[in-house]
């Protein structure tokens, strides 16, 4: 008796401990305290980003005194504001030397340099203009060119940032020829970046979806198979696919509106970027090929195939290896047992580091792209490492701005914004709504973060456990799962301080702010539907196989309505 209170006395003294450590670690996180600290002053960097961006349509200036502004608000504590200006401006360059120090980050700068320096190689070898002459003759009409480019986007579906850099310069001379904006390009692009590896089985996205339902279902202690859970969301991720079969209705129907509809109209008349004439005409002599070179489409299928199929063995690779030396005996067993399974590539995948293996496949599409054009005596060997340098340079502005939109979200992420956001619009509501509350909060987390991976991050812990909450059946946490990962996705399609939007503007060569300005309109257009017949019918429990079906139909009657054919 007296150990049995003694034991009971012992183990209430640790669990206080336990509940006192783990209080006091949520009391001293900075973000729960600056949230509760600072309140509505933790919009102000979002705020000022995206603001500056439309005012200035100046990235680097309006992302540059976004994190300012954040530091400066972090730094006024107790402090002058003199002294609070100095910190802030030490502080700017102390987040953009640790967003660069990153392993993950510097992985994503180096694969964009050195994807440029192929892409770099292939129009100098004359594969890209091959291609597009190539292209060209498939694509008779500015519809097809659409569709094409489309299609491109889907078969790069392992990776958003791959998708955003290879199929743009592919496909800009030929929407060139066809007088199709790059405004226009760049949507299709970027609309087929996120969407598309959001939902691939086999992306660089998969790990962390998997990953985080997994955490959510057992903090709750629901035994399901995560895997399982994230394949039954596809159905579900209504933005993604209602996003993709909105490109095919304006390709086919001729049809646009808003800001999209103007860009159309100029591009018609021969101005297919809102650029003065002499930079169009260095761009185009930047990517002219070689003067004599004999032009041939395996000058760009080579390189581009080995970029695509290094990177699908290097996911592999990399994830492979990562079980091996872990401590999972289960996954270690399969990938023994099975190395080319289904269930071994998926988990493989989930494993891997995408910064790492698009960097060692984007090197290796270089290595190869080189050693073509000294075999085809197309250059020197200094002559191409040449050309691959003069391509990395320009894709170095991108790296700046992906730097500065990495440091805003740090700062961001300090002063606690999306917790302060999730506080303010978070509350007691009706169960058929909270799918559509939970794809709106993550659309306005992601939007002014400018981060899908990070919304996600923090709203999967709370959505999944409020789900089951309110009703433990498994296909109502399913629909409120897909809505964060397709609320993160469309709130980071909007906002001009995403990495995959600002990629996306680069690859099709289409200023950053004209691209954000012609694109909002049509993801809010197709975001308004997902969630009116969407996740609100979904939310009574209407099967998704009547509910998908109408949702696309009223996207293709909307397109009807508000768009007017560009001549």
């Amino acid at each position: 008796m007296r150990n049995k209170k003694f034991n009971l006395i012992i183990t209430t003294i640790c669990m206080i401990f336990l509940f006192t450590i783990v209080g006091f670690a949520e009391e001293t996180d900075p973000s729960v305290i600056n949230a509760a600290k600072f309140g509505i002053w933790t919009l102000i960097p979002p705020l000022v980003a995206i603001g500056l961006a439309f005012i200035t349509k100046n990235v680097v200036i309006s992302l540059l005194l976004g994190i300012i502004s954040g530091s400066f608000i972090i730094q006024l504590s107790g402090q002058n504001v003199f002294m609070a200006i100095i910190n802030a401006f030490l502080d700017v360059v102390s987040r953009a030397q640790s967003s660069l120090a990153d392993p993950w980050n510097a992985g994503i700068i180096l694969q964009v340099l050195a994807i440029g320096g192929v892409i770099n190689l292939v129009a100098k070898m004359g594969g890209a203009k091959a291609i597009a002459e190539a292209l060209a003759n498939k694509a008779k009409s500015r519809r097809g060119t659409q569709l094409i480019t489309w299609l491109l986007g889907l078969f790069v579906f392992f990776d958003d940032y791959a998708n955003s850099l290879i199929v743009g310069p592919i496909m800009r001379p030929v929407s060139d020829k066809m007088n199709i904006s790059r405004e226009k390009l760049a949507f299709i692009i970027d609309a087929t970046a996120a969407p598309v590896a959001g939902i691939a089985i086999i992306s660089t996205w998969i790990g962390l979806e998997v990953g985080l339902i997994n955490d959510a279902l057992t903090s709750i202690g629901v035994k399901a198979d995560a895997f399982g859970v994230f394949l039954n969301t596809i159905p579900f991720r209504f933005y993604n696919i209602l996003i993709l079969a909105f490109i095919v209705f304006s390709a086919i129907t001729a049809k646009e509106f808003g800001p999209m509809r103007q860009a159309e109209i100029r591009a018609r008349k021969g101005e297919i970027s809102n650029r003065d004439e002499n930079s169009q005409e260095m761009e185009e002599d930047e990517l002219a090929p070689k003067e004599g070179v004999k032009l041939s489409i395996w000058n760009a299928i080579i390189p581009i195939g080995t970029l695509v199929i290094g990177a699908l063995i290097s996911f592999y690779y990399s994830g492979y290896t990562a079980i091996m030396s872990g401590e999972d005996q289960a996954l270690i067993s399969l990938m023994s047992n099975s190395p080319i399974s289904f269930d071994a590539i998926i988990q493989a995948f989930s494993a891997s580091d995408a910064s790492v293996a698009l960097f060692q496949s984007a090197l290796l599409a270089s290595f190869v792209g080189i050693v073509m054009a000294v075999a085809k005596k197309i250059f020197t060997v200094s002559e191409a490492i040449d050309v691959w340098v003069d391509g990395m340079k320009t894709l170095v502005i991108t790296g700046v701005i992906l730097i500065l939109a990495w440091s805003l979200s740090s700062v961001i992420k300090e002063l606690g914004t999306a917790k302060f956001l999730i506080k303010l619009l978070s509350g007691s509501l009706p169960p058929f709504l909270l799918p559509s509350l939970i794809f709106i909060l993550g659309s306005i987390i992601s939007f002014a973060t400018g981060t899908s991976y990070g919304t996600m991050g923090i709203l999967m812990p709370l959505a999944i456990p409020l789900a089951y909450s309110i009703n433990p059946d498994m296909s109502y946490v399913v629909v409120s799962t897909s809505a964060v990962l397709t609320g993160a996705i469309f709130g980071d399609h909007c906002s001009p301080i995403s990495d995959t939007t600002i990629l996306s503007s680069m690859g099709a060569g289409c200023k950053h702010i004209d691209h954000v300005n012609t694109q909002m309109p049509y993801s809010i257009f197709v975001g308004a539907i997902a969630i009116l017949c969407g996740y609100i019918p979904a939310g009574f429990g209407i099967p998704v196989y009547i509910v998908l079906p109408f949702a696309m139909a009223v996207v293709y009657v909307g397109l009807q309505l508000i768009g007017k054919k560009v001549a």
